[in-house]
C-alpha cells in the first residue's frame, strides 16, 4: 500500500463513515439485546439464527453471530471481490457482535417492558436506525446482506426474494422453538427494521421525480424553471401509436410542490400527460451535495 492509499483510509470521509458504523452497531445491539431477545423475537439472518442457538445451548449471540458471519463474509470477498466492502462488513460484525453480549449480559434488564407489541416496535425501529446508519457508513450487517447479493449474482434470484428466504428461515425456525405467535411479531419486526433502515440510510422520501409530455413543452418548462426555480430536461421521444416526435419534460421538486407542478402543468395544457413518482434520494445543484465528490 502506498503512502497516498494509507492516508486516505484516514480521510475525513473515512473518519465520518465508521463514525456511522460504530453508532450504528450500537444502536443495533441496544434494540437486539434490550427489546428482541428478552421478548423471543427472532431476527433476520444469521443475529436470528444465533438467538435460537442461544435458547438452545445458552451461547452468547453475538459470539454465534461473528462466528456464522465470518465464513459468510469470506464467501462474500470472493464472489463480490470488494475490499472496502469486507471491510467495513466485517467491522460492523465484529462492533454489533461485541456490544450486543455486553449489553445483554451488564444493562439490559429484561423486565423493562412485558409487552410484547411494545418490544416488537421499539426493537424493530431501534435495530433499523441502527442497520441505516450502518449503511450510511458504507457497511452492512453480513449476513443476510451478503447471502442475498450471492444469490442475486450467482443463481439471478431478486434481491428482495433473496432476503426473503435469508429473513424468513431464522423466523422459521424461532417459530419451532419460541411458538408461532412470537414468529407472526417477528415477521412484523422485520418489515418494519427494513422500512427504518430505508428511511434513515436513503432519507425520508420528500423528493419527487415527474415526466410531462405536452404540446406545451416549452411553456411548462419555462414556467417549472421561473415559477419553481428547478431545472428541467428535455428528453425526446416518439408516440408508440402515432409515431409522432415528442418531447418530455423531466424535473425533480419537493413533495410541497407536487400541487404547483400539477396546477401550473394543467394551466398551460389541461391534456398534458403527467407521471409523478418518488426520488429516495436526490444528489446535485440545486439539492444535496454529494459528498462522495465533494
Amino acid at each position: 500500500m502506498n503512502q497516498k492509499n494509507f492516508k486516505g483510509y484516514f480521510s475525513k470521509e473515512n473518519i465520518i463513515d465508521f463514525l456511522y458504523i460504530i453508532l450504528g452497531c450500537l444502536v443495533q445491539a441496544v434494540g437486539m439485546a434490550v427489546f428482541m431477545v428478552p421478548a423471543k423475537l427472532v431476527s433476520g439472518g444469521i443475529s436470528g439464527l444465533a438467538q435460537v442457538i442461544n435458547h438452545l445451548t445458552g451461547w452468547p449471540i453475538g459470539v454465534m453471530t461473528l462466528i456464522g458471519n465470518i465464513p459468510v463474509i469470506i464467501i462474500g470477498w470472493h464472489y463480490l471481490g470488494r475490499l472496502r466492502f469486507a471491510v467495513r462488513t466485517l467491522t460492523a460484525v465484529i462492533l454489533f457482535s461485541v456490544f450486543t453480549d455486553i449489553i445483554y449480559y451488564f444493562f439490559a434488564d429484561p423486565t423493562l417492558t412485558g409487552d410484547l407489541f411494545l418490544n416488537t416496535i421499539f426493537g424493530a425501529v431501534i435495530m433499523g436506525v441502527g442497520f441505516g446508519l450502518v449503511y450510511l457508513g458504507g457497511g452492512t450487517s453480513g449476513g443476510s446482506d451478503i447471502i442475498g447479493r450471492i444469490l442475486n449474482q450467482r443463481l439471478g434470484m431478486s434481491i428482495s426474494a433473496s432476503y426473503l428466504v435469508c429473513d424468513t428461515l431464522p423466523i422459521i425456525l424461532g417459530a419451532i422453538f419460541f411458538g408461532w405467535e412470537l414468529a407472526l411479531y417477528a415477521l412484523i419486526a422485520v418489515y418494519i427494521n427494513g422500512k427504518a433502515a430505508e428511511v434513515i440510510s436513503e432519507g425520508n422520501s420528500s423528493f419527487r421525480q415527474a415526466y410531462i409530455i405536452s404540446d406545451a413543452h416549452a411553456e411548462i418548462a419555462k414556467r417549472i424553471m421561473m415559477e419553481l426555480d428547478h431545472g428541467v430536461t428535455i428528453l425526446h421521444g416518439a408516440g408508440g401509436y402515432s409515431h409522432r416526435e415528442k418531447e418530455i419534460l423531466y424535473c425533480v421538486i419537493y413533495r410541497g410542490e407536487v400541487n404547483t407542478l400539477k396546477k401550473l402543468v394543467a394551466e398551460a395544457d389541461p391534456k398534458a400527460f403527467m407521471i409523478v413518482g418518488q426520488a429516495n434520494e436526490v444528489l446535485g445543484e440545486g439539492f444535496q451535495q454529494n459528498k462522495y465528490y465533494s
